[in-house]
This record gives C-alpha cells, sequence and structure tokens, in this order.
C-alpha cells in the first residue's frame, strides 16, 4: 500500500497533516541495536513497570542463540524476532508476550531446549515459546482432509491453552509477509494463501483489523499482482481528487462537531485494496461504484457523543436510505462496534462516515489485544467483552468432541472462519439481539437460542405473524420460536434451508445420537452383504489393522462411528469394502521379501549403468542393478526432462518419481535407503507421458473454454478436467494429458498463466 495522508481535525478546529508510512516495505539491514531501541521505547509507553530487565535478557539469549544465521535476505536473523515483538508491543501486549516474541524460535531453530527456556525464563514464557513452535510445524497446505482438520484442531487447542500463542504467530506471520519478496515464487504464493485462508479470517475473528488489513494487502500483492497493481493505480488516480474532497468534508464535520461543543478527532482513510477487490467482485461494481475507498472516520469521548454527532451530519448532509448501519447496538461477531452511514454531498457525491469512541477504535485496531490489562507478577485478562470474542472459539472446541468426521470439521470452521459472509439482526421476544448469516431461517435463530429449542420447534411467528420455516429473516425482525414436547426432532429437509454452522452441526448431532444404534446395525449389515455379494471373506477383511487404514482414509475415530456413516448413506459400503481389500493386498505385497532387489544392487554397484525401456517411450537408467521392473509413480507423473529418482518398492520392482514429489520428502529416515539414482537416456523422444496440473484461478464464464483452446490449439488431447469452485469465487482446475517432455509441457504451463482471471498453474506433486 502507498504512503498516505491523513488530515485530522479537532475540536477545536486545528488541523493537523501527517504522513502514515507504508509498513509493508521493511527497513533494509536495519541495526539489531536500534531496532532492540525501538522495541523498549514502544514497550515502555505502554508498560506501567520501569524493570524491563527480563526483556533485555531475552534479547541478548535470541542474540547469541541465532549469531550465526541469517536470513534469505541476508540480513542477521536476529531481526526476524525483534520486529515480531515490536509488532507485540505494538499491540501492547504484556511482558511475557515480548520477551515469548524475541525467543519464539530457539527451540525451533537452534540448539536451546524448553527447559533451557524454562529455566532462564519460567514455565509460562516456556509454554508461549513451545505453543508457538508446534503451530509452526503444522502443514495447511496438505491435500489430505483428515491432515488438515487435525492441524486446525491442534492450533484451536493451542488457542484455548492460551490465546497469546496465536497473537505471537500472528505477528511472526505478518513480518514474515513483509519480507516475502526474498522468498522463491512458489513459497510466497503457498505463504500468501495459507495466510488468507487461515491466518487473516483468524486475525479478524479476534478483531484485530491493525493486522488482518495487512497480511490481506500483502497476501494480495503474490496472488493476484496484476489485480493489485491495477487497483494501486486506479486509486491513486482518484486519490488528488478524493483526497480533496475528503478533507474538504472533514472541515465541514470538524467545524459542525466543535460548535455544538463535542470533543471530537475528524480523520480520512483510504480503503485497504483486498477489501475494494472482494466488494468489487461480491456486489459486482466498478471502483467508481464503491462509496467507502475513502472514508471520514469521527472519534468521540463517549456513545452519547457518538449519536449526537450522527445527528450533526445528518443534518448537514442528506443519509443514503438503506445505507446506515448501528455496529454499537449491535456489535459485530468479532466485537466490533461503530456507527457507519452513507450520505450524499452538497454536489451529489456519495461518501461514507465512521463514528465510534476512541476505545471502540482502539478494540477495532488491536481486537482481544486490546483488552490486555497487566497484574505485574502474572497475567491477566479483563471480563466481559473479550470473552464474548472467544466464544466462537469454544463453540468450534464443542465441534470437535462432537465431531468424528474430519470432513465435516474442516468445513464448519472454514464457513465460521469465512470473513467475507454478511450478517442479519433480529430479536427475541424479551429484545435480545442474536446475529445470525444473511439469509438466516427461523430454524437458525431457534438454534441460535438453544439446541433443545431447535430440536422441539415446529412453528415460528415473525413479527407477530405465522411464517413457513424457510422464510428468510431480514434485520430488525422480532422472531417467536413455537415448540411442542411432541414434536419428533428436526427434519432432514432442514439441513437445505439453514445457513448457519451451528444448526447445520447440531441437527447432523440430533440425527446420529437418535439413529446411531440403527445405523450402525444396518452398517454392518450393508457391508457384510457386499462382502457376500462379491464373493470376498468378510473376516479376512475386518481386521484392528485395515479398519484403522479405513478410519483414517475416511477421518472417523472408531469403526462404529464409520459403520453408522455407512448406515445412513454418508458412505457408499462399496467404498469401504474396497479401501479395505486395497490395504489386505498391500499387506501381502508387503510381506514378498525384497532381499533379492537389494542383493542384486550391492553385486552390481561397480557394473555399468543398465538401459529399461519403457514401452512407447524413452529409457530410463538405473544405477548398479538390472532384470527389475521399471514403473512410473502416479504420484508425480515424471516427464523426460524433469529430474528424476527411482525406489525400490517392496515385491514390484523400482518406481520412478521426480525429485521434488512430495511422498519422495516425506520418507522416514529408515526407507530413504531404497532410494536408487536414475536419469533419463535422453530427453525428447516419440514418446508420451502423461501430465497433470492444477490450475487456480477467479471463477468465470468462458474459463474452461479459454483452458481448452489452447489444448485443442497445441492438438493435445485432454485425459481428464474436473473443476471445483469454493465460496469465495475461486476455482481450481486438476488437468491430465499427454506429452513428450517437460519442454512442451512448461510451454502449455506459460500460455495457461496468460488466460484472464489465472492466478498460478502447478505441477501435482504426490
Amino acid at each position: 500500500m502507498a504512503d498516505k495522508t491523513i488530515v485530522k481535525t479537532t475540536a477545536s478546529g486545528t488541523m493537523v497533516e501527517h504522513e502514515e508510512k507504508d509498513v509493508s516495505t521493511p527497513a533494509d539491514f536495519t541495526s539489531p541495536d536500534v531496532l532492540y531501541q525501538d522495541l523498549m521505547e514502544s514497550v515502555k509507553k505502554y508498560h506501567p513497570s520501569s524493570n524491563l530487565s527480563d526483556i533485555e535478557a531475552a534479547y541478548k539469549v535470541a542474540y547469541e542463540a541465532h549469531k550465526t544465521q541469517f536470513r534469505k535476505s541476508g540480513e542477521p536473523y536476529i531481526i526476524h524476532p525483534l520486529c515480531v515483538a515490536i509488532i507485540l508491543s505494538e499491540l501492547e501486549l504484556d511482558k511475557e508476550s515480548i520477551i515469548a516474541g524475541l525467543l519464539h524460535d530457539v527451540i525451533e531453530d537452534t540448539a536451546m531446549t524448553y527447559k533451557d527456556v524454562a529455566n532462564q525464563f519460567g514455565v509460562e514464557v516456556a509454554e508461549l515459546v513451545d505453543g508457538v513452535t508446534k503451530l509452526t510445524r503444522l502443514n495447511y497446505k496438505h491435500d489430505k482432509i483428515e491432515t488438515q482438520a487435525e492441524n486446525l484442531r491442534k492450533m484451536f487447542l493451542a488457542m484455548a491453552k492460551d490465546i497469546r500463542v496465536i497473537l505471537i504467530k500472528l505477528a511472526d506471520r505478518l513480518h514474515n509477509m513483509r519480507t516475502m519478496q526474498y522468498q522463491s515464487p512458489a513459497k510466497q504464493i503457498e505463504k500468501s494463501r495459507e495466510t488468507l485462508e487461515i491466518y487473516s479470517p483468524l486475525a479478524h475473528r479476534l478483531g484485530i483489523s491493525k493486522i488482518k488489513i495487512e497480511l490481506d494487502d500483502l497476501s494480495m500483492q503474490y496472488l493476484m499482482p496484476d489485480v493489485y497493481q491495477s487497483l494501486n493505480s486506479q486509486v491513486n488516480q482518484l486519490r488528488p481528487r478524493r483526497e480533496a474532497f475528503i478533507k474538504d468534508i472533514i472541515e465541514q464535520v470538524g467545524k459542525h462537531i466543535s460548535t455544538a461543543g463535542i470533543e471530537a478527532e475528524v480523520d480520512g482513510r483510504v480503503k485497504h485494496f483486498f477489501s475494494i477487490y472482494r466488494k468489487m467482485v461480491t456486489k459486482h461494481k466498478t471502483l467508481d461504484q464503491i462509496y467507502d475507498i475513502f472514508a471520514v472516520r469521527v472519534k468521540v469521548d463517549s456513545v452519547k457523543d457518538c449519536y449526537a454527532a450522527l445527528g450533526i451530519i445528518h443534518e448537514m448532509f442528506t443519509p443514503i436510505p438503506g445505507r446506515f448501519k448501528d455496529y454499537i447496538a449491535m456489535p459485530k461477531p468479532n466485537m466490533y462496534q461503530s456507527l457507519h452511514t452513507t450520505l450524499l454531498s452538497s454536489d451529489g457525491q456519495p461518501f461514507e462516515v465512521q463514528i465510534r469512541t476512541y476505545e471502540m477504535h482502539r478494540v477495532a485496531e488491536y481486537g482481544i489485544a486490546a483488552h490486555w490489562k497487566y497484574k505485574e507478577g502474572g497475567k491477566g485478562v479483563q471480563g466481559g467483552s473479550e470473552e464474548a470474542k472467544m466464544a466462537w472459539l469454544r463453540q468450534i472446541l464443542e465441534w470437535q468432541k462432537d465431531m468424528s468426521d474430519n470432513k465435516e470439521f474442516l468445513s464448519s470452521v472454514k464457513n465460521d472462519l469465512d470473513l467475507f459472509s454478511d450478517n442479519v439482526f433480529c430479536f427475541t421476544p424479551s429484545g435480545d439481539v442474536k446475529n445470525l448469516p444473511a439469509g438466516s431461517t427461523p430454524v437458525d435463530f431457534a438454534y441460535a437460542i438453544h439446541s433443545a429449542v431447535g430440536n422441539k420447534m415446529v412453528g415460528a411467528r415473525v413479527n407477530g405473524q405465522l411464517v413457513p420455516i424457510d422464510y428468510q429473516i431480514k434485520n430488525g425482525d422480532r422472531i417467536e420460536i413455537i415448540t411442542s414436547q411432541n414434536s419428533r426432532g428436526p427434519s432432514m429437509d432442514w439441513l437445505n434451508i439453514v445457513k448457519s454452522t451451528q444448526a447445520r452441526n447440531k441437527i447432523n448431532q440430533w440425527f446420529k445420537k437418535e439413529l446411531k444404534a440403527e445405523n450402525i446395525q444396518h452398517g454392518h449389515e450393508l457391508l457384510a452383504q457386499y462382502c457376500k455379494n462379491h464373493n470376498i471373506n468378510a473376516s479376512e477383511l475386518m481386521t484392528h489393522e485395515l479398519q484403522a487404514k479405513a478410519l483414517n482414509k475416511y477421518g472417523f475415530k472408531d469403526w462404529d462411528s464409520l459403520c453408522a456413516s455407512v448406515g445412513h448413506g454418508g458412505l457408499k459400503e462399496g467404498q469401504v469394502v474396497n479401501k479395505l481389500l486395497d490395504e489386505l493386498n498391500k499387506k501381502k505385497e508387503a510381506e514378498i521379501s525384497d532381499e533379492d532387489i537389494l542383493v542384486k544392487l550391492e553385486k552390481n554397484e561397480a557394473k555399468n549403468n543398465v538401459h529399461f525401456d519403457r514401452k512407447g517411450g524413452n529409457g530410463i537408467t538405473v544405477k548398479g542393478i538390472s532384470d527389475v521392473s521399471v514403473h512410473f509413480s502416479k504420484c508425480c507423473n515424471p516427464v523426460p526432462g524433469d529430474e528424476i529418482i527411482g525406489y525400490i518398492t517392496r515385491g514390484r520392482g523400482i518406481t520412478i518419481h521426480r525429485t521434488d514429489c512430495v511422498n519422495v520428502f516425506s520418507l522416514p529416515e529408515a526407507e530413504r535407503a531404497r532410494l536408487i539414482e536414475a536419469e533419463w537416456e535422453n530427453q525428447g523422444g516419440d514418446g508420451r507421458y502423461i501430465a497433470e496440473i492444477n490450475v487456480y484461478a477467479d471463477n468465470r464464464t468462458g474459463l474452461i473454454i479459454d483452458i481448452s483452446k489452447i489444448f485443442s490449439d497445441a492438438e493435445i488431447d485432454l485425459k481428464f478436467m474436473n473443476s471445483r469452485v469454493n465460496k469465495k469465487g475461486e476455482a481450481t482446475i486438476s488437468l491430465g494429458f499427454d506429452v513428450k517432455n517437460k519442454e512442451q509441457l512448461s510451454g502449455i504451463v506459460a500460455k495457461l498463466r496468460k488466460i484472464q482471471g489465472v492466478r498460478d498453474v502447478t505441477r501435482a506433486t504426490g
């Protein structure tokens, strides 16, 4: 984001201008000692104690531990933990968090241990450092649902144990994103996508807009560089005219508020680029149609002054109907509070004004960190609003206990973290406010009150009138749920009309609990019948070892849960039996001794390379071994020109992988002895080799046609094409096709990258 000038007006009418520098551009190779002094000055501004010797000691320990390490930029590694600690100090976190920020990489990257940290700085700091280390080791890009779900479960458990762990991790990720220009393009895209899908929504949920906004824009720079640059250019073109307009509005508003005797600070702000982009996409608007790119913000002392200032502004300018939002009376789920109103200036130009107290502004910027209060000699947090802010985390932890299905859990969490979902506010008969996703029905409302209310619901009244259960709730509706003890419970049809994750989970839980015994029995019968119909020995399949493989595959905790899923149709019995058969065959193959292969390797170690031909393709040369069949792996599909390596399989000869294959990287140490040198006999030829790629793009009409045209022009037949689109309008298209070599494949990839809306193209790597 470019530097921007902010104009402020106080109640006395005094105008102040200052520049806000782009914090995403770090100073190159700033001296660690200078950064350390910046850190101490930042902490002293808010910390009540003058004794900060522990922070000094932590800096010295971190400096010594990292003294031989350097970042990819070439700067000393200690600069990273120092910058992380500075970010935490800007959030005004406690001393223990600052110390943990300085030490957050010592357990991961140096010889220091948990015990070393605990001995020098106490168990509290050691727990924070250990928690951040464990989060760092989690891999969210893994394709397997069970792995993704398990990693998210670990993250939420760490957060529940001590929320400061995720605050330190957010600061760590923010500084890494600020210096992402030194990473490879592939790493930039991987980390940016992870940031946008996991860390930015977490910052939003915790209400830390100061971090969330910067993470969004930094991720956008690498995931959508063309869109980012285009927006940057367009906004900068509008900037002089819009800033002059906003400056005039600020002067008028400041003068009228001051005249009314209200102490206020009035300033202007520019909406961050990713937020502009999302609004353009979701609302189908052009840049000129977005009113709040440049907005006026009024900060006052009290809630009373907020509404008084609103009245003054509405007298000055014409409000646009339907564009007023009272987030003070009805806060957002992350406890954000403010008054938003869109108005027309005297010359018909729309603009937005936000009105809030100084405390509300602090909460909007720093989220849960804004409520952190010091208790000398120990940690402590205020009660109240931050408790409400963490209600969603407690809800997720409850889901973990109730959900044995990892796919369902993963979907629920990602929906709940959805950053861009709109909300409606409605009321109970007693006047309590309920905040629900847009499009919610009385069923969502009932389950938002209590699961017992939802399970016994038989009807609903909205504003005193009976409505169907699929009625879509509107802002301000007063809803009364009609229940009956004679109700048989929710209907499966309700799952098609509810919008909230909470309601959907509670309905599913009811059916699983009520019908579990019946579904388990039915599932056992279906599995047995399938085995009988296909002449399969069921007793040979139903061993604990094979069942454990199936449970891991489908994400269930126990065999009864899997059978219950088969019983109610969530899984097909054929899927489960075939998985068990597959694992049984693997087990039998593994029992075939591969000693003959290893002995051959030793005997032929000094011999010349031996040539093996693949039918219809180029040859592979494998060092020191002969008379063994050679297969090409299906997980990474090597083609001539790729760097390759062989793997001696159990009873199946040698499998050829790409050297960057995920399955090769993840081999345990004991298995790496089976790797063997291999190379292409020549890089060209007339052979055809299957290649698989993934195309990541913004979904649009004609995208598939544009992709298909590239293959038809190159006279290449597609073997398969699978496409899926997520809720954010992002398409992932998997393609399989034959190529002669890597050079031809690279040409296809280069053409795909030029298609409008395509953000990335990657090879399948396992």
